[in-house]
Protein backbone atom coordinates (compact mmCIF):
# COMPACT_ATOMS: atom_id res chain seq x y z
CA UNK A 1 0.00 0.00 0.00
CA UNK A 2 2.30 2.82 1.14
CA UNK A 3 6.08 2.46 0.47
CA UNK A 4 8.58 1.47 2.71
CA UNK A 5 9.85 4.57 4.14
CA UNK A 6 13.48 4.01 3.47
CA UNK A 7 12.37 3.80 -0.25
CA UNK A 8 10.49 6.52 -0.49
CA UNK A 9 9.18 7.44 -4.37
CA UNK A 10 10.24 9.69 -6.54
CA UNK A 11 7.56 10.59 -9.28
CA UNK A 12 8.27 11.70 -12.77
CA UNK A 13 6.01 13.65 -15.41
CA UNK A 14 6.66 15.16 -18.59
CA UNK A 15 7.85 18.17 -17.12
CA UNK A 16 8.69 17.59 -13.16
CA UNK A 17 10.44 15.28 -10.73
CA UNK A 18 8.62 14.99 -7.69
CA UNK A 19 11.67 13.77 -4.92
CA UNK A 20 11.18 13.53 -1.39
CA UNK A 21 11.70 16.58 0.96
CA UNK A 22 15.06 16.54 2.67
CA UNK A 23 17.09 18.92 4.65
CA UNK A 24 18.75 19.98 1.99
CA UNK A 25 15.41 21.50 0.87
CA UNK A 26 15.16 24.46 3.68
CA UNK A 27 16.93 26.51 1.61
CA UNK A 28 14.25 26.20 -1.26
CA UNK A 29 10.86 26.55 0.93
CA UNK A 30 12.48 29.53 3.35
CA UNK A 31 11.39 32.36 0.02
CA UNK A 32 8.22 30.38 -0.81
CA UNK A 33 6.72 30.03 3.23
CA UNK A 34 8.12 33.72 3.47
CA UNK A 35 5.84 34.95 0.27
CA UNK A 36 2.65 36.91 1.43
CA UNK A 37 0.73 35.67 -1.88
CA UNK A 38 1.97 32.22 -1.39
CA UNK A 39 0.86 31.73 1.92
CA UNK A 40 -2.52 33.92 1.81
CA UNK A 41 -4.32 30.35 2.28
CA UNK A 42 -2.70 28.73 4.14
CA UNK A 43 -3.53 27.80 7.85
CA UNK A 44 -0.47 29.72 9.39
CA UNK A 45 0.92 33.25 8.19
CA UNK A 46 3.79 34.13 6.20
CA UNK A 47 6.99 32.53 8.43
CA UNK A 48 9.89 34.56 8.20
CA UNK A 49 11.98 32.83 10.66
CA UNK A 50 14.49 29.80 8.90
CA UNK A 51 14.63 28.04 11.89
CA UNK A 52 11.10 27.30 11.90
CA UNK A 53 10.80 26.14 8.05
CA UNK A 54 13.92 24.13 9.21
CA UNK A 55 11.24 22.87 11.76
CA UNK A 56 8.26 22.24 10.01
CA UNK A 57 10.94 20.47 7.29
CA UNK A 58 12.16 17.89 9.85
CA UNK A 59 8.66 17.15 11.26
CA UNK A 60 7.18 16.57 7.52
CA UNK A 61 10.82 14.38 7.27
CA UNK A 62 9.93 12.44 10.13
CA UNK A 63 6.26 11.77 9.12
CA UNK A 64 7.54 10.18 6.35
CA UNK A 65 10.13 8.36 7.80
CA UNK A 66 7.32 7.07 10.61
CA UNK A 67 4.68 6.58 7.01
CA UNK A 68 2.80 8.89 7.94
CA UNK A 69 3.03 10.68 4.94
CA UNK A 70 4.71 11.45 1.58
CA UNK A 71 6.02 14.98 1.47
CA UNK A 72 7.92 15.49 -2.16
CA UNK A 73 9.44 18.69 -3.75
CA UNK A 74 8.73 19.71 -7.39
CA UNK A 75 11.82 20.78 -9.77
CA UNK A 76 11.45 20.99 -13.47
CA UNK A 77 13.17 18.04 -15.08
CA UNK A 78 14.96 20.09 -17.44
CA UNK A 79 16.80 22.61 -15.23
CA UNK A 80 15.91 20.89 -11.69
CA UNK A 81 14.71 24.97 -10.33
CA UNK A 82 12.49 23.92 -7.71
CA UNK A 83 8.82 24.86 -8.10
CA UNK A 84 7.01 23.94 -4.76
CA UNK A 85 5.53 21.15 -3.13
CA UNK A 86 2.94 18.24 -2.84
CA UNK A 87 1.82 16.10 -0.16
CA UNK A 88 -0.14 12.87 0.42
CA UNK A 89 -0.61 13.61 4.64
CA UNK A 90 -2.73 11.76 7.03
CA UNK A 91 -2.38 8.81 5.61
CA UNK A 92 -4.77 6.25 7.31
CA UNK A 93 -3.84 2.60 5.76
CA UNK A 94 -6.98 0.90 7.97
CA UNK A 95 -9.83 3.41 5.86
CA UNK A 96 -7.48 3.52 3.44
CA UNK A 97 -7.54 7.42 2.62
CA UNK A 98 -4.71 10.85 2.49
CA UNK A 99 -5.26 14.31 2.80
CA UNK A 100 -3.62 16.06 -0.19
CA UNK A 101 -1.60 19.14 -0.39
CA UNK A 102 0.23 21.51 -2.55
CA UNK A 103 2.08 24.93 -2.89
CA UNK A 104 3.72 26.78 -5.50
CA UNK A 105 6.08 29.87 -5.53
CA UNK A 106 4.66 32.32 -7.70
CA UNK A 107 6.98 31.90 -10.80
CA UNK A 108 4.97 28.40 -11.21
CA UNK A 109 1.75 30.25 -11.43
CA UNK A 110 -0.11 29.35 -14.03
CA UNK A 111 1.97 26.99 -15.93
CA UNK A 112 -0.01 23.80 -15.25
CA UNK A 113 2.98 22.50 -12.95
CA UNK A 114 0.29 21.90 -9.89
CA UNK A 115 -2.24 20.02 -12.22
CA UNK A 116 0.68 17.71 -13.25
CA UNK A 117 2.39 17.13 -10.27
CA UNK A 118 -0.99 16.77 -8.49
CA UNK A 119 -2.07 13.67 -10.89
CA UNK A 120 0.93 11.94 -10.33
CA UNK A 121 0.26 12.40 -6.85
CA UNK A 122 -3.44 11.20 -6.94
CA UNK A 123 -2.00 8.32 -9.73
CA UNK A 124 0.83 7.24 -6.77
CA UNK A 125 -2.05 7.10 -4.70
CA UNK A 126 -4.50 4.91 -6.05
CA UNK A 127 -1.72 2.34 -7.34
CA UNK A 128 -0.90 2.35 -3.73
CA UNK A 129 -3.81 0.60 -2.66
CA UNK A 130 -5.74 4.30 -1.45
CA UNK A 131 -8.95 4.34 -2.02
CA UNK A 132 -10.18 8.26 -0.85
CA UNK A 133 -8.44 11.34 -1.18
CA UNK A 134 -9.41 14.80 0.88
CA UNK A 135 -8.62 18.14 0.51
CA UNK A 136 -8.73 21.30 2.27
CA UNK A 137 -9.25 24.48 0.94
CA UNK A 138 -9.73 28.20 2.57
CA UNK A 139 -12.91 30.14 1.43
CA UNK A 140 -11.94 32.42 -1.75
CA UNK A 141 -8.66 30.39 -2.62
CA UNK A 142 -10.26 30.06 -5.98
CA UNK A 143 -7.41 28.74 -7.82
CA UNK A 144 -6.96 25.70 -5.51
CA UNK A 145 -10.91 25.08 -5.81
CA UNK A 146 -10.56 24.97 -9.47
CA UNK A 147 -7.62 22.16 -9.14
CA UNK A 148 -9.33 20.36 -7.29
CA UNK A 149 -12.31 20.10 -8.95
CA UNK A 150 -9.89 19.54 -12.64
CA UNK A 151 -8.94 16.39 -10.65
CA UNK A 152 -11.97 15.20 -10.14
CA UNK A 153 -12.68 16.14 -6.54
CA UNK A 154 -15.87 17.14 -5.41
CA UNK A 155 -16.87 19.56 -2.51
CA UNK A 156 -18.22 18.00 0.19
CA UNK A 157 -18.40 19.85 2.42
CA UNK A 158 -17.94 23.64 4.63
CA UNK A 159 -16.26 23.75 8.21
CA UNK A 160 -17.28 26.69 9.51
CA UNK A 161 -14.40 28.87 11.67
CA UNK A 162 -12.24 25.84 11.04
CA UNK A 163 -8.68 28.25 11.26
CA UNK A 164 -7.80 31.23 13.13
CA UNK A 165 -5.62 33.42 11.23
CA UNK A 166 -4.76 36.84 11.48
CA UNK A 167 -7.17 37.14 14.37
CA UNK A 168 -9.68 36.04 12.20
CA UNK A 169 -11.77 33.19 11.58
CA UNK A 170 -11.79 31.35 8.61
CA UNK A 171 -13.78 28.88 6.94
CA UNK A 172 -12.99 25.85 4.22
CA UNK A 173 -13.92 23.94 1.87
CA UNK A 174 -13.97 20.12 2.15
CA UNK A 175 -13.35 17.86 -0.97
CA UNK A 176 -12.96 14.63 -1.94
CA UNK A 177 -12.22 12.18 -4.34
CA UNK A 178 -12.75 8.46 -4.38
CA UNK A 179 -9.96 6.36 -6.30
Amino acid sequence: MIPDPKRLPILETERLRLQPLAAADVAALIPLMDDREVMAYWDVPVIEEPALVATIAEHQIAAMAAGQALHWTLRGLADDAFLGCCSLSDIDRWHKRAEVGFVLGRDAWGRGYALEAMQAVVAYAATSGLRKLGARTHLGNRRSDTLLEKLGFKQEGLLRGYVLRDGERRDCRLFGLLL
